[in-house]
Order: structure tokens, then C-alpha cells, then sequence
């Protein structure tokens, strides 16, 4: 995996999984297309619990807010943004500070194919280097490919918050995972 300020480039040998992809710290220039793979989530699953989808400067502003400690990298194949994950403070109150929460989203024509195992554990190195003691997961019960590649990089669930959300009229519980750095 790369280094938490460089690039890397993966390639490997099984079928069905990624070659070719460059993983890197995501730019303002990436955000637009990072918008994109957002805001498909958020206007057609519950993946996420936003509402409604990012502007260009929404996104512009939550690049920045995730630039210093935290931290976007991005899944390039050819030059395409096929990818992103981050990590974001877990909450306000200073006793936290050293605990983060991951998300990972990958475009659908790309799932399936090592991005989001790859993107997940360059967060996770990222994390580690940066002085991060615990990364927090927190993924929408029934998404168990989410749930299955978190568990794989070792997160164990920790709880389950029942129908803490509502999204297209249905309530939705949320799968809590932690993993120690």
C-alpha cells in the first residue's frame, strides 16, 4: 500500500480483483467526480443517511474539512475517480480526538473488484500513521458487503443502533464497527 503522502499502484494476480488502480490523497480537483459516486448513493440506497445530494462547493468544503489529521484518498484506474474513502472525526468532544470514523464508496461499475478492500486499507495505514488510536465503522444493517470487507480488515461489530434512521420510508438500524490501530 502507499505511503500516506504518496501514490501506489496495485496489481494482482487473481481474477476478479483490481489491477491497475493508483490510490493517492484526493485533490480539490477530485470533486466533482467524487461528488458524483457520492450523490448516486445518496439519491438511490441508504448506504448513507443524507438526504439530499452535494453541490460542487458542498463538496469543495468537505474536501478541506478532511485535509490536515483526516484524510480522502482515491481509487484511480486510467485517470478515473472510481473510488474514495475518508476519515472524519468520530466526534466533537476533545476525549475523542484520536478516534475517526471511515467511509468508503466505490462507483458501481468498479464494486465488486478489490477497490474498496484496497481504499479501506490504505484509510486504515493512513490512520495508523497519522496517530489514530480506533476507527469506527458505522454501516446500515443489512449491508453486508460493507459489513463482510470491514470485518476483513479486521473490525469487530461493537453494536447495533435499531432504527436510528428513515430513508425512503423505511427505519433504518445501524451496524457499529471498530477496529484498533
Amino acid at each position: 500500500m502507499a505511503r500516506p503522502t504518496g501514490d501506489s499502484q496495485l496489481t494482482t494476480g487473481a481474477a476478479g480483483t483490481v489491477t491497475g488502480v493508483n490510490l493517492r490523497l484526493a485533490r480539490p480537483e477530485d470533486a466533482e467526480a467524487t461528488r458524483e459516486i457520492y450523490n448516486i448513493e445518496v439519491t438511490s440506497s441508504t448506504v448513507t443517511f443524507d438526504l439530499v445530494p452535494r453541490s460542487l462547493e458542498d463538496q469543495l468544503a468537505w474536501l478541506d474539512q478532511r485535509s490536515g489529521a483526516m484524510a480522502v484518498v482515491v481509487a484511480e484506474i486510467d485517470g478515473q475517480v472510481v473510488g474514495f474513502a475518508s476519515l472524519s472525526p468520530y466526534r466533537d468532544r476533545p476525549a475523542y480526538a484520536t478516534t475517526v470514523e471511515d467511509s468508503v464508496y466505490v462507483h458501481a461499475d468498479f464494486r465488486g473488484q478489490g477497490v474498496a478492500r484496497a481504499l479501506l486499507g490504505e484509510l486504515l495505514e493512513i490512520g495508523a500513521a497519522r496517530g489514530f488510536h480506533s476507527v469506527m465503522a458505522r454501516i446500515v444493517g443489512g449491508h453486508d458487503a460493507s459489513i463482510g470487507l470491514h470485518q476483513s480488515l479486521g473490525f469487530a461489530a461493537v453494536g447495533t443502533e435499531r432504527e436510528v434512521g428513515r430513508k425512503f420510508g423505511k427505519w433504518l438500524d445501524v451496524v457499529l464497527m471498530q477496529r484498533m490501530l
